[in-house]
């Protein structure tokens, strides 16, 4: 089973490329993913001596990076060495390699700077329809919270689900906020038609993230929920600061055209300024599930039933331990696992029929034991 099988790993040679690489086996350690190390040269060099010295150098550090991870025991495939726009190769290899995200670093800032993101991260975030996940420079990967701001629109879904299921395999306490903007205008009669106006809008908006949040399994999550008043950029960075947030995933809606270099004021500001790592996704998953269908090996199907309950992919682990069934029907275990997916789903009904018919099936199994045993006995 694969949820995040492929990470294109962007790197620039960069002291902070370290702690990239180290991020990028991490992250594959915990998803079981595989990593294409990527690096882009200029293709305007004109001496052909520097070109090929230039080539030479990039590939034998590429190299290097191939070796460091093949030696942590993650899964790595060939390097590429692209050339020309660095955002715009990275953006052109990750579809063209099928990558599920694009890791890269936020770039190295100077102490005190008001923005913290390179350029070329903030054009690969821009144009790319791949997730980006940008790792802050000096930051390692360790993710204890989650903050995934939301607007109820179809983008901010998509960062929900993820970030959900970066939670559970991360082990991780998940912060879900939702912004209510109030209304600040000057036609209001009086201060307190503007106060009655917006006392009835953070009504609505709290009633509107309640049913927003019903269209999702938060079983078994460490999660909590806010809704504060104000500006969103300004309320989302500040959750970051109070919260000690390690990871921001947020969903920015996709777009065509011009306006695909658009990312929108919220979006563009926080991630300008966010203090921590941060996913940002648009019309694609991170998490991709993907089943190898062809298991026969009944303790595997099982596993990965487990697994995908634990990740909260219910109807997928119903299929897992559906398929042990159809290999042996007196597979105690994935009765079992059906009960625990039903008591999930609050389907109790479904739920006790699995496990009577898990008891049932010990019962018997128990009963010819005794048998069994009688018969040694009057046989000896």
């Amino acid at each position: 089973m694969k949820l995040l099988e492929k990470i294109l790993l962007a790197q620039d040679f960069s002291k902070s490329s370290q702690n990239l690489v180290h991020s990028a086996i991490e992250l594959a350690k915990i998803f079981e993913s595989k990593i294409v190390p990527i690096h882009v040269l200029p293709d305007d060099i004109v001496n052909k001596k520097v070109k090929a010295l230039l080539n030479e150098t990039a590939m034998t550090k590429l190299e290097e990076t191939v070796q460091r991870i093949e030696n942590e025991g993650v899964d790595v495939d060939n390097p590429l060495l692209a050339f020309g726009s660095p955002h715009e190769a990275i953006v052109r290899a990750a579809v063209d390699i099928n990558a599920n995200v694009i890791l890269t670093g936020s770039g190295e800032s100077k102490k005190g700077d008001t923005f913290q993101l390179g350029t070329t991260t903030e054009r690969i975030i821009q144009k790319s329809e791949k997730p980006v996940f940008v790792i802050k420079e000096g930051i390692l990967l360790n993710v204890r919270h989650i903050l995934c701001p939301v607007d109820f629109s179809e983008s901010s879904k998509r960062a929900l689900k993820n970030a959900m299921t970066m939670a559970r395999r991360f082990k991780s306490e998940l912060t879900i906020l939702a912004v209510c903007e109030l209304q600040g205008s000057t036609w209001f009669t009086s201060e307190k038609d503007k106060e009655q106006e917006n006392e009835l809008r953070y009504t609505l908006h709290q009633e509107e993230f309640d049913s927003f949040l019903n269209g999702f399994d938060l079983t078994n999550l460490n999660w909590t929920k806010e809704t504060p008043k104000g500006n969103p950029a300004k309320e989302i960075l500040s959750a970051i600061s109070k919260k000690m947030i390690d990871l921001l995933i947020m969903g920015t809606a996709g777009r065509t055209g011009l306006n695909r270099m658009i990312m929108g004021s919220v979006t563009e500001k926080v991630v300008r300024e966010v203090p921590c790592s941060f996913l940002t996704l648009k019309s694609e998953d991170v998490i991709s599930l993907q089943l190898e269908t062809h298991i026969k090996d009944i303790e595997k199907l099982h596993s990965t039933g487990l697994q995908l309950m634990e990740d909260g992919f219910h109807e997928e682990a119903i299929g897992q331990f559906k398929a042990c069934l159809s290999i042996n029907d007196m597979h105690v275990p994935a009765y079992k696992g059906l009960a625990k997916v039903y008591e999930k789903l609050d389907q109790p009904e479904r739920a006790r029929m699995y496990r009577r018919n898990a008891k049932e099936i010990m019962d018997k199994i128990w009963y010819q034991k005794i048998e069994e045993e009688v018969r040694k006995l009057r046989g000896s």
